[in-house]
């Protein structure tokens, strides 16, 4: 007999574990594996079909893009105005100060600002220029002067101007370092974008300086009441100064249009639109198609080899 035919087969080589021991031969992963270049020729072999997905996906969105709103924005560049403090007159007569409830110091660029961001300011402006037809243009009959809808609890009211305007129009940041203010204001009309933001910082200044005005005659006329209430000639110094500190307010506020924020840059009327950035559309749709088409050769790919698999 011959030797050789006594002789076992060879087992294919293996991947060895030396904790769990042999393991699945080496040709069966190898089988397994896809390479990059197989990946490619799958690609390739359905590049047509990718071009075509990618190229539909390109041509809706481009009168996507075409048809949506243009938006424009405004931004005005302010300053707080200059805080004539009065700490040192505050410090002397600290315990006067306490007790009669006055103060005497500066204005304060935080409480403005959240004023300018409340919803009671956005109300009143959106009531004071009839903003409410405006900010839903689209809902509203001119030629009759009503809503088109009949249901009163879909039409838009001021709670839902005040919401829409404050998320969608007007926008306020802040520079730490230089401590300027910038308010920015977008709409569909680049003109009224402008004036808008011109408007609000005007009726700004005004709420300010007139809570301020009102503020500062309030304590003035306590002062003099207790001026005339005491013979203690110390006293009598002491709210005399204070009295002062107010009337200067008073001076202060009636005289003084740029109250709380001095305007550096008026916003000018935009000419370029702020979003939609067409271009950017186009190509993002592109990059989604061409992703999605790629993601289906795959699918694919995958679908008929287990059909072949499964029919073999």
């Amino acid at each position: 007999m011959n030797e050789s035919s006594s002789t076992p087969p060879t087992p294919p080589p293996s991947i060895h574990d030396p904790a769990n021991g042999p393991q699945t031969p080496v040709h069966v992963v190898a089988a397994d594996e896809v390479s990059l270049l197989e990946l490619w020729l799958i690609l390739w072999r359905r590049k047509l079909l990718i071009a075509g997905i990618t190229a539909l996906f390109i041509a809706l969105s481009i009168p996507y893009a075409l048809i949506q709103v243009e938006w424009y924005r405004a931004d005005v560049l302010l300053a707080p105005a200059e805080q004539r403090s009065t700490s040192g007159l505050s410090q002397q007569l600290g315990g006067l100060v306490a007790l009669a409830g006055v103060s005497v110091g500066g204005g304060d660029n935080a409480e403005s600002l959240a004023i300018l961001r409340s919803r009671d300011f956005t109300a009143a402006f959106i009531e004071e220029q009839n903003l409410l037809i405006v900010l839903y243009a689209d809902q509203w009959d001119s030629q009759t002067g009503s809503w088109i809808t009949n249901d009163p609890e879909s039409r838009p009211d001021m709670r839902d101007a005040v919401e829409y305007f404050i998320k969608n129009v007007i926008s306020v940041s802040k520079d730490n370092v230089s401590g300027l203010i910038t308010l920015k204001v977008q709409w569909t009309d680049p003109q009224l974008a402008a004036d808008w933001a011109d408007l609000l910082v005007l009726r700004l200044n005004a709420h300010l300086r007139q809570r301020a005005l009102v503020e500062a005659e309030s304590n003035v006329e306590y002062l003099r009441g207790e001026l005339g209430g005491t013979n203690v000639m110390t006293l009598q110094q002491s709210i005399g100064r204070l009295l002062e500190s107010e009337l200067q307010k008073v001076m202060l506020a009636r005289g003084n249009e740029e109250f709380a924020f001095r305007v550096i840059d008026k916003a000018q009327v935009p000419k370029i639109r702020f979003k939609p950035n067409r271009r950017l559309i186009v190509v993002m749709a592109a990059l989604f198609g061409g992703m999605l088409a790629v993601l289906f050769v795959f699918i694919d790919h995958a679908v008929r080899a287990a059909r072949k698999k499964v029919i073999s």
